[in-house]
């Protein structure tokens, strides 16, 4: 068996421009302007802290018309997000935006609302751009037979055009129900106090929007028997994507008991393609009444091997080493201290092409190289009296009490009242559980009325 064999290459690979064979697809497609044959190149890669995107590129040669745009390499996800991002100054108009097909954008400063269009792969400043060079296109002839709707439109491009010059602070709030969108965060994996991310549950209208549906899941749900499946004491398979190179393999899901603790689903995968491994972990009993706040004084290299559970909800520190993550980073784990500490090493120690070239943040890649060597020394044993906090606005995470069932000196659990916002992001807010068969009642009334 060669080489090529033994380790193939990934479908979805990191932006590097070390990479001598980047794996751009070029096909011959029509051109819808002249008519005649031009090039399609293909590109699939990922972005750093978000997933996989597919990046095409459209140029004819006969008349010089050119296209791009992008498109999802994920599957949609569960729930919709929302990213608000407050521009203060130029640097911010060079974020990356990952605008999907089913993206809305709006800026409210200036009632400014695109609706969902071509997904691209851009900038704050490019979709300015690209929306005074919409405007712009046909303001000559509208001057002449409507000069008055042309006015209009001069005095909303010197707004635009101030928003692009950075002189005038402004909001961009980007909302995908797909999910799939994303606007740069340069200060990953801590939080960006200028951007908000909020997840939410989609309506049936969106759902309908994106072609799903309700009857896929009561489907799988039933056995041949026509019999709800339960996990418990079984392992259930199916077929999903690689994380890492996109190529197909099967994930097992298994409901656990965890002592002194409750039941959670854990779901590994295993690619035979790249030999990616990795397992996701999702609270069986649903949300708790109060949030969860656990801190583990790592004072001995013992405590690094004890049981982690964190789930997708939960947010990471170490204040010893400046260190906060942001909701959801990692998504849902179970593992060990160590192995938290080296997925947290790893997100960050990758190649991010946002810190690559002539115009990248050295000091960036500086702080962040600092903060993986300084992971690796407490991973190493070598480095002790830190504390590891994981934050849980649902109280779905765990980390082991080696001393159980007697309390844990190194461990500190503390239990509190979600605010509205935390609510919000987990969807309680609208949640109805009392009398809610009478309000259904009146909403029918209401529809059919």
């Amino acid at each position: 068996m060669d080489a090529e064999q033994t380790h193939p290459k990934r479908l979805f690979r990191n932006i590097d421009a070390s990479d001598d064979d980047p794996e751009v697809t070029e096909i011959e497609s029509l051109c819808v302007n002249c008519m005649e044959q031009g090039m399609t190149r293909i590109f699939l890669t990922r972005i750093p802290f978000f997933k996989e995107v597919i990046l095409s590129s459209f140029m004819c040669e006969h008349c010089g018309f050119h296209n791009a745009e992008q498109q999802s390499g994920s599957r949609i996800d569960e729930k919709g997000i929302k990213y608000t991002l407050h521009i203060r100054n130029k640097q911010d108009l060079n974020r990356m935006v990952v605008q999907t097909s089913s993206a809305v954008l709006s800026i409210p400063e200036i009632e400014l609302e695109v609706a969902p269009g071509k997904a691209a792969l851009t900038t704050v400043e490019g979709i300015l751009d690209k929306a005074i060079q919409g405007l712009e296109q046909n303001q000559e002839q509208r001057r002449i037979q409507e000069p008055d709707v042309a006015s209009k439109i001069d005095t909303f491009l010197e707004k635009l055009n101030s928003l692009k010059a950075g002189t005038s602070p402004f909001t961009m709030v980007l909302d995908d129900p797909s999910g799939n969108s994303f606007v740069e965060n340069p200060l990953a994996p801590d939080k960006d106090p200028q951007l908000k991310v909020e997840s939410y549950n989609r309506n049936e209208a969106q759902n309908e929007a994106l072609g799903l549906g309700n009857e896929e899941e009561e489907e799988e749900n039933m056995d041949h028997d026509n019999k709800p499946f339960t996990a418990k004491d079984e392992v259930a398979t199916f077929q999903t994507n690689c994380p890492k190179c996109n190529a197909p393999c099967p994930t097992n899901m298994k409901s656990v008991d965890i002592p002194h603790f409750k039941e959670v689903i854990i779901m590994a995968t295993v690619c035979d393609i790249c030999g990616h491994r990795d397992n996701e972990v999702k609270g069986g009993a649903g949300t708790e009444p109060k949030g969860t706040r656990i801190e583990l004084h790592i004072t001995d290299r013992n405590d690094l091997s004890r049981d982690v559970i964190k789930s997708e909800t939960s947010f990471v520190e170490i204040p010893e080493l400046e260190l906060s993550s942001d909701f959801g980073t990692l998504g849902g784990k179970f593992t060990t201290v160590e192995g938290l500490l080296l997925d947290i090493e790893n997100s960050l120690g990758g190649t991010n092409p946002f810190l690559q070239g002539d115009s990248a943040d050295r000091s960036q890649g500086n702080n962040l190289q600092k903060i993986c060597d300084a992971l690796k020394e407490v991973r190493n044993g070598k480095r002790l009296g830190v504390h590891l906090i994981l934050d849980d606005p649902a109280g779905n995470s765990y980390i082991q009490n080696v001393h159980a069932p007697e309390e844990d000196p190194e461990l500190k659990i503390i239990q509190y009242e979600r605010s509205y916002e935390q609510n919000e992001v987990l969807g309680l807010n609208d949640m109805k559980t009392e009398n809610y068969e009478e309000s259904l009642h009146q909403n029918i009334l209401k529809s059919q009325s």
